[in-house]
């Protein structure tokens, strides 16, 4: 009878075998590079994420290596021989570089990572780590972030070096650092976000002590720089398993110093618990947006099914028939999501994004059954611009009822939103929305020149567009004369 050795076993032979198919892929360009390491005197190795994703059969063409060789020793050994080279990271042991590659039938590009053998630690203050080189390639290994990312292919003659059993927790798709767990989320408190991306990315489970230690040293991620934190948050929301990270981040206690939003959407409403809990419904709209996703993973809708009612813990009213109310949270929460979003250093058109996605997504359910005129279904697009698929995919998200009839009527509703904006669109070019003139007609049909007045002009005669749809110059012109001169 076949047992749980027998699996590892079957396991481990199929992940060699994908690792020898990705790594005889970048043989040539990787084998290139080991030789002029070689020759120059030094040892270089395909190490780290880059041995990992062979061993999942998943390799790009991103690769990272590591060698003995000092940074300055790298530069003077790739500049003759990458197509690109630059230093942005040789502060903490890193030069970058390009390789184009051309073969008969195919052309590649790899973008390589060579790092000095190093050793780096945080003291209790520092945002940045201190960097000092090591000597030896187990040296190296013995301070990555997980065993998984612990393993070394030594070039050219490719010889494997897993000194901490990252092969059998791969193959068990386990989460273990080398050494113990508090002293590397000591050296990189990141590494605790880093375990939930790693989670939410490849589905792997964290072994126990790494939870417990997550959970214990959490404080301790307040040292590190917003930047960090949300480039990390950024690979875990875009990951295939995001929900899983997030999880995580919470059942820790991280999520309450890097998103405190989140946890604290874990509200009951009374002790009958009269409506669903937010935190789980949150969760439910996220993995629905990523279901509706067409064009690969989306950043903004994501963090907007994510943080969508995040204004409702402050809004929560108890009303005297016993029912919950949470009014305007979309408006407090838009405000909410501006300030963390602001504080974790994202750019200025991501916060404009998914706070109006936030602030407009209970916008549709004034629709009831098809109420709206056609004026308000204009202003509905104007309201969402360039965002408006995005809301409809966070609005049809936010439907998480186990009412059936209720569920199917809401997406009837919409269905009937989305036709009729789709012929308005096609009657009215709705997604250009402007007045029948233009600031150089009002002006010629007013006898003014440029001025506050001209704004106004324009202001009124957009709404005259939104209420009744294209009027056409001459309509639009008697109408704007009318309104100059009940100015006077």
């Amino acid at each position: 009878m076949p047992n749980a050795n027998d699996d590892n076993t079957s396991a481990l032979s199929q992940v060699q075998q994908r690792a020898v198919s990705e790594l005889l892929r970048v043989s040539p360009v990787a084998d290139e590079l080991a030789r002029r390491f070689e020759e120059a005197g030094f040892t270089l190795a395909l190490v780290g994420g880059s041995v990992r994703d062979a061993l999942l059969g998943r390799l790009g063409n991103d690769l990272d290596f590591t060698t003995d060789a000092r940074p300055q020793d790298v530069l003077t050994i790739v500049r003759p021989w990458a197509d690109a080279v630059w230093e942005v990271g040789i502060a903490f042991g890193t030069v970058g570089c390009r390789k184009d590659t051309r073969t008969a039938d195919l052309e590649q590009s790899f973008q390589i990572e060579i790092t000095t053998y190093r050793s780096e630690a945080y003291d209790r203050s520092s945002r940045k780590p201190e960097v000092s080189y090591g000597e030896s390639i187990e040296e190296d290994l013995v301070r990555r972030d997980f065993t998984v990312n612990a393993m070394a292919v030594a070039l050219p003659e490719k010889r494997f070096i897993d000194p901490h059993g990252g092969l059998d927790d791969l193959a068990a798709r386990v989460l273990r650092t080398p050494g113990t767990p508090e002293e590397s989320f000591s050296d990189d408190p990141l590494r605790m976000m880093r375990a939930a991306r790693f989670a939410a990315q490849l589905d792997f489970v964290i072994a126990p002590e790494v939870l417990a230690a997550m959970t214990a040293m959490a404080g301790r991620i307040e040292i590190v720089s917003a930047e960090r934190i949300r480039d990390e948050l950024n690979k875990l929301l875009l990951s295939e398993h995001s929900v899983n990270g997030l999880r995580l981040l919470v059942e820790t206690g991280l999520a309450d110093r890097v998103l405190p939003e989140l946890p604290a959407l874990r509200l009951e409403s009374d002790e009958h618990h009269r409506h669903k809990d937010v935190y789980e419904h949150s969760l439910t709209v996220l993995e629905q947006a990523i279901d509706l996703e067409e064009e690969g993973p989306d950043l903004t809708l994501r963090i907007a099914a994510l943080l969508h009612d995040i204004g409702k813990p402050r809004t929560r009213r108890f009303e005297k028939d016993g029912r919950v109310s949470f009014h305007h949270h979309e408006v407090v929460g838009a405000k909410m999501v501006k300030k963390r979003m602001t504080a974790l250093k994202y750019s200025n058109d991501l916060v404009k994004d998914v706070s109006r996605l936030v602030e407009l997504h209970l916008r549709f359910h004034g629709y009831g059954t098809g109420e709206w005129t056609d004026s308000a279904v204009r202003r509905y697009v104007r309201d969402a611009g360039p965002l408006l698929e995005r809301l409809h995919k966070l609005t049809r998200s936010d439907c998480t009822t186990r009412n059936k009839r209720k569920a199917q009527a809401l997406s009837r509703a919409y269905d009937g939103l989305e036709e009729r904006i789709a012929r308005l669109q096609e009657e009215e070019e709705l997604d250009s929305i402007r007045p029948d003139l233009d600031g150089n007609e009002i002006m010629r049909l007013l006898d003014v020149g440029p001025g506050p007045v001209i704004g106004r002009a324009y202001q009124f005669l957009l709404e005259l567009r939104l209420e009744n749809g294209p009027l056409g110059k001459e309509a639009a012109g008697t109408a704007l004369k009318e309104w100059w001169a009940q100015q006077a």
